[in-house]
């Protein structure tokens, strides 16, 4: 069985924790849960995942930086970033808990910045850059969009026309709905499908955390595909191993 991402992401991770003498350090790590509002503020819609209760965002706090990860397992830990590092990563608490403490790592190291999630109208602007910048990146191309954010799905739709964008979600309650005309695929069967179809692929960074991001990109990868994976959830992980990332309102406090 291959190597998840985030387990050999402790690899580079470790190294640069170790360099910079907090391995050993007492460093506080408080990963909380946020609620609807202090996560995405009072956007203009009111049917993002957060909002509808699917998702939470936690938020880790590594000496005075703090950083975002969503998850649909939000739990609350505290302890030094070895003890971090030693998590199995066998669960989606596990993982919320690391990749935010990642990000929160890296965002005091000054490796990234941006890593708090947007808020108020800032997600609705949010889908229509990701939108633009898709188009004047690829053209009017085939749109995959693993992981349903509205937002972006209402822009990419209106963008690119009902029959060139694909979507998948994990969520029941999404599943075989329609979102703008087009229908929501289950993505635990149809993602390899998704893939085959589509020109350009848009992956959650949620994927990181629910322990699908690698199948995904094995498929992306074997397809030769292009991709771009959105959302703060990401920021540290991309960063550390080189993966294309998208968020373009994301705050760093």
């Amino acid at each position: 069985m291959d190597t998840s991402i985030l387990e050999n992401s402790k690899i580079p991770f470790a190294e640069i924790v170790a360099k910079n003498r907090l391995l050993d350090a007492h460093v506080s790590v408080l990963v909380k849960i946020l609620t609807p509002e202090e996560a995405i503020g009072v956007p203009g819609r009111r049917d993002f995942p957060i909002i509808l209760g699917k998702e939470r965002v936690v938020e880790a706090e590594v000496l005075g930086a703090k950083a975002h990860a969503f998850t649909d397992s939000p739990g609350e830990f505290m302890g030094d970033l070895r003890m971090v590092l030693d998590l199995p990563l066998a669960s989606n608490r596990e993982r919320s808990i690391y990749v935010a403490t990642l990000n929160a790592t890296l965002k005091y190291l000054n490796f990234v910045e941006n890593t708090i999630h947007c808020k108020d109208e800032d997600p609705e602007k949010c889908g229509k850059e990701v939108a633009s910048q898709l188009l004047k990146r690829w053209g009017k191309v085939k749109v995959g969009f693993i992981g349903l954010n509205p937002a972006i799905a209402e822009n990419l739709i209106e963008t690119f026309g009902i029959e060139n964008v694909r979507i998948t979600d994990l969520n029941k309650q999404n599943v075989n709905s329609f979102k703008y005309g087009v229908k929501v695929w289950d993505g635990n069967e149809m993602t390899k499908d998704l893939v085959k179809q589509s020109d350009v692929i848009l992956i959650t960074g949620t994927t990181f955390v629910n322990g699908t991001f690698d199948p995904i990109m094995r498929g992306v990868q074997n397809d030769q595909k292009d991709y771009l994976i959105y959302g703060v959830t990401g920021a540290g992980i991309c960063q550390l191993m080189g993966l294309n990332r998208i968020c373009p309102y994301s705050r760093t406090q």
